[in-house]
């Protein structure tokens, strides 16, 4: 492949892994390229860079779940593409204790990148709806809210936003009509809605 080919689409399922044999591969969030730029893809936010031999988003693979970056050749690359179906095979032929391993230090990568991912690629309010949505609980009477546990300066911190911002954010949230509540519980109102504003 040459310089500049999409190799693997953030949230896409692919039907095959990549190892790459040569070249290098830049993992990040896809940008749009300036006029007049070399063709090809550009990566607006780069996480990383993997250099051949070895495995492209093999965590995404592992977990049978869609990529969770975009993969764009930065030189001319040589490729082996797997089918997914025989790289699962080969998981399952692996002996119990190192596959259990093998999943939960998948898991744990993949908890990192879309953490990463989020911040790179999501504003503030979309970065709040998303936490919202993973912290939710259903309440007795079938609401479903999040219980502030920690503070809200910790809570910014994981954000990657100041105290500040979180607090205007969930102002405007709850102007929204998206959220109710003040204090340490916050209702989810309309959940649709922050699906929508976090994209997921």
């Amino acid at each position: 492949m040459e310089a500049g080919s999409l190799l693997l689409q953030r949230l896409v399922m692919a039907d095959t892994v990549i190892y790459v044999e040569s070249g290098r591969v830049g993992l990040g969030v896809l940008g749009v390229a300036p006029a007049g730029s070399v063709k090809g893809e550009v990566l607006e936010h780069q996480l990383r860079v993997a250099v051949g031999p070895c495995w492209l988003e093999a965590t995404a693979a592992v977990l049978n779940l869609p990529s969770a970056v975009d993969a764009v050749a930065e030189t001319n690359v040589t490729l082996r593409r797997v089918p997914m179906v025989e790289f699962q095979k080969s998981l399952e032929a692996c002996c119990n204790g190192g596959n259990t391993i093998l999943m939960d230090v998948a898991r744990a990568h993949r908890i990192q990148t879309d953490l990463v991912v989020s911040r790179l690629a999501k504003d503030a309010e979309a970065r709040c709806a998303e936490w919202l949505l993973r912290q939710a609980s259903n309440t007795d009477k079938g609401d479903c809210s999040v219980q502030l546990q920690q503070r809200k300066r910790m809570i910014a911190t994981q954000l990657g936003i100041a105290p500040e911002t979180l607090s205007r954010v969930l102002r405007h949230l709850r102007e929204r009509s998206l959220i109710s509540g003040t204090g340490r519980v916050v209702n989810l109102v309309d959940i649709p809605g922050l699906r929508s504003l976090a994209g997921v």
